[in-house]
């Protein structure tokens, strides 16, 4: 079974993703890990650049350009979720408690609404729960 790094505030972006990115080559990686998670593989829940930031243009060799600000993001869905960077679990199971712990709480604004995809995602998040 496959096991994919992916960073925790990605558990959101996921969640509300609509075709639309970075750029043409962000958009088609994020569509291609969105039908591989969708398999329901294992996943690493990190606080650093994952498989869906390789096609980022914001990902220099590795470093996000916003890194203290997508942490900050990382930092507050693990504590929402209770879990730590390298936990291990299947995509579901952290698709779950995403699902629980944040929108379905109403929380997303609290983790990530100075995001300037947030427009998307706190207009769709409005109609998950």
């Amino acid at each position: 079974m496959s096991k994919y790094n992916i960073r925790a505030h990605h558990g959101l972006c996921i969640s509300f993703f609509e075709g639309k990115g970075y750029s043409e080559d962000f958009t088609a990686n994020m569509e291609k890990m969105i039908a591989l998670l969708e398999e329901d593989p294992n996943v690493k829940i990190i606080d650093h650049t994952d498989e869906i930031c390789k096609a980022c243009p914001h990902d220099c060799g590795g470093v996000c350009e916003s890194s203290e600000k997508v942490r900050e993001y990382d930092n507050a869905v693990m504590k929402l979720c209770c879990i730590e960077s390298g936990a291990e679990m299947s995509w579901n199971e952290f698709r779950r408690l995403v699902y629980e712990n944040i929108i379905a709480e109403n929380k997303l604004a609290d983790v990530c609404g100075d995001c300037q995809w947030y427009s998307i995602c706190g207009r769709k998040s409005k109609l998950c729960r």
